[in-house]
């Protein structure tokens, strides 16, 4: 996309598309004849599945006011009590933000927010759904505006945690892990997303992501990298045990990383 149509875009489009040009991302936003405002609005200006549309939600953290983006598949609702889980501690909720919200934090007016290039950070996360598909459309800053990837490419340009956060997911729509570099590289995401709340939580929360299977190789749960006796000890531990605990499980996914 040269300068001279970048600039013919509404301000939100250009900012998207300045971040996918920047990183080299092979497709720009396109402009629809309709606003998309929906998914299936969306899906059907693209004569594709509602399921290939990558809607974007936006919670507010009610502790600190932080804006969470869930990025979920079109046929899928949000688990509001799965987000929770990963995002908040110490029994912190999650509620609705409104289109004021919406604008201030991320730049971008319901019905156009975009996975990425927000007004300020944002707290990202990615429906594990989405995977079901080859290609995907996300919003592009704007309800007529929307741009096409991979689910891989989602992942690698917004760098949110992968996780299971549709309400009652239909069987087909769980995405088979393609190999355990990816199942490992998704785990520490999501325990390195958890690990971000020990400093300031006043209640530990557990490193544990439903993900539970012991490694014959290292003797570390699979999905949280503790050992047995880790797991076992937990729900008594006093605060000091659980964050030695933590501490422990930094280092372990430093040296799965390296």
């Amino acid at each position: 996309m040269g300068g001279s149509e970048l600039t013919a875009l509404p301000d939100g489009v250009q900012r998207v598309a300045a971040v996918l040009r920047d990183r080299g991302h092979a497709h720009a936003p396109v402009m629809l004849d309709d606003a998309a405002r929906t998914a299936q609005q969306a899906a059907d200006a693209l004569g594709i599945a509602l399921g290939q549309i990558a809607k974007s939600i936006i919670f507010r953290r009610k502790p600190d006011d932080a804006a969470v983006l869930v990025v979920t598949s079109g046929d899928q609702r949000v688990d509001e009590k799965k987000v929770e889980a990963l995002v908040c501690t110490g029994g912190a909720r999650l509620a609705r933000a409104d289109a004021g919200f919406v604008k201030a934090r991320t730049g971008f007016s319901i019905g156009g927010v975009s996975p990425l290039a927000h007004a300020a950070p944002v707290v990202t996360l990615i429906d594990q759904s989405l995977f079901r598909f080859n290609e995907i459309w996300a919003a592009a800053g704007h309800p007529h505006a929307v741009f096409r990837l991979s689910p891989q490419a989602l992942e690698q340009l917004t760098g949110a945690p992968v996780a299971d956060l549709a309400l009652q997911m239909a069987v087909d729509a769980v995405p088979a892990v393609d190999n355990k570099e990816l199942a490992l590289r998704r785990a520490i995401s999501l325990v390195t997303l958890r690990a971000r709340t020990v400093g300031a939580a006043a209640d530990i929360p557990s490193p544990c992501i439903s993900d539970c299977r012991m490694s014959e190789a290292t003797g570390w749960c699979e999905g949280c990298f503790r050992t047995r006796d880790e797991i076992a000890a937990w729900s008594c531990a006093d605060d000091e045990s659980k964050r030695r605990i933590w501490r422990a499980i930094e280092r372990r996914m430093a040296d799965l990383k390296a």
